[in-house]
């Protein structure tokens, strides 16, 4: 259950996923995520609750966010100890001149990147793995 450590067999085995649709970041300082909301990832920081959700539900809950996304899953099981898979995806996603947001997971890397680069970084990703 601990994942994959071996660098050469995790970019091998990436296997990136783009799920449909369109992401938001969103920031909510008092810490009240809305009713109904239900965010793809959570995350608790001095300044407040960092949500990431389709754009669709964030409007029908008349929150605002940035960085509208593409959300990347990695399906291969990395694990948490990993070394260098994250420096040679961000490596290769800065070659083509895309930016990351990274999320790591139990089981998965979620990468979020600009919502028209989608398709441009899971090519990347898929020479990346050979």
């Amino acid at each position: 259950m601990a994942g994959e450590t071996d660098l050469g067999r995790l970019l091998a085995g990436l296997d990136p996923v783009l799920h449909d649709g369109e992401y938001l970041f969103v920031t909510l300082p008092d810490r009240e995520t809305p009713p109904g909301v239900r965010p793809v990832f959570v995350f608790e920081e001095d300044e407040g609750r960092t949500l990431v959700l389709p754009r669709a539900e964030a409007g029908e809950a008349g929150l605002e966010g940035v960085f509208p996304s593409a959300w990347i899953t990695l399906r291969i099981h990395s694990s948490l100890e990993a070394v260098g898979m994250m420096a040679a995806i961000t490596t290769a996603l800065t070659e083509a001149g895309i930016s990351c947001n990274a999320v790591s997971a139990f089981y998965h890397d979620h990468l979020f990147v600009p919502f028209d680069r989608g398709r441009d970084a899971v090519a990347v990703l898929r020479s990346l793995a050979g």
